[in-house]
């Protein structure tokens, strides 16, 4: 009688350890955002609107977006402090490093990154060589993310030009592109806060002053970084930028939210 009383609390035990560490992994684990988007996606309708009045709301609302990886440098350290961080970021990617790297963009949609379009070749000159080498940019880099996450006819509908559509490089050129964009369902997103870390080598306090420096008295921030670290460390300031916003009342979002609000 004894050994089958032990029999049954042990069994309860592992029950309740079971349905203890199922809750831990629920509530320490972040939710993924990670959607299927496809060139056959209805989710664009909108998004072109939403994207071009992003940075006019007043909310306080930060988009963190990296530019140029996936690198073996800099991007599987920052994943570990977005993860940490319980922060969902934005990867404008270029193709051929996808190619290179797909374990981490795989890792980075896994996650609940927004995998998006930065051409395959980060190099103006191919990029605007004709219309046509403008659009096979951003498809080949479409195939070689779809081919990363496992996702058939992948397409971000999000891209960035590189320098930003901004810049006064190229003007007339993007000025075309943009128009083929629309074609093909994209739409075009530049920032309106960074840290520079891209620009010439600065200390961290440095970085940290150009982010404080670019996001004071503004609404809806959507940040430029890179995760190259070519010139700056940038997953080594990370962390305390996200603090900082966190501070100043922001709320992290990535460019699903803007799918599904």
């Amino acid at each position: 009688m004894k050994v089958i009383i032990l029999n049954k609390k042990i069994i309860l035990s592992l029950i309740l350890c079971i349905l203890f560490s199922s809750l831990l992994f629920y509530f320490k684990t972040p939710f993924s955002f990670a959607l299927e988007l496809t060139t056959n996606s209805i989710v664009e309708e909108n998004l072109k609107e939403k994207i071009s009045t992003l940075t006019k709301s007043e909310d306080k609302t930060a988009y963190l977006t990296f530019d140029d990886g996936p690198t073996l440098k800099a991007t599987s350290k920052i994943l570990d402090i977005l993860k940490e961080e319980q922060v969902k970021a934005t990867f404008f990617v270029v193709g051929k490093h996808v190619k290179e790297h797909p374990e981490l963009v795989r890792r980075a949609y896994t996650e609940g990154h927004y995998i998006a379009n930065h051409g395959y070749h980060h190099n103006n000159t191919k990029l605007y060589q004709s219309n046509d080498s403008f659009i096979n940019e951003i498809k080949n880099t479409d195939i070689e993310i779809g081919k990363a996450i496992n996702v058939e006819n992948y397409c971000s509908h999000v891209f960035r030009f590189p320098n930003g559509y901004m810049s006064s490089r190229y003007k007339s050129k993007k000025k075309e592109a943009s128009k083929l964009l629309d074609e093909i369902n994209y739409t075009y997103i530049d920032w309106n806060c960074l840290n520079n870390d891209s620009i010439k080598k600065y200390t961290n306090t440095q970085l940290l002053k150009n982010l404080q420096k670019s996001s004071k008295n503004k609404g809806t921030l959507v940040i430029l970084m890179h995760d190259t670290s070519d010139v700056n460390d940038t997953p080594s300031i990370l962390k305390d930028s996200i603090h900082y916003l966190r501070e100043q009342g922001y709320e992290f979002k990535n460019f699903y939210e803007l799918l599904n609000p």
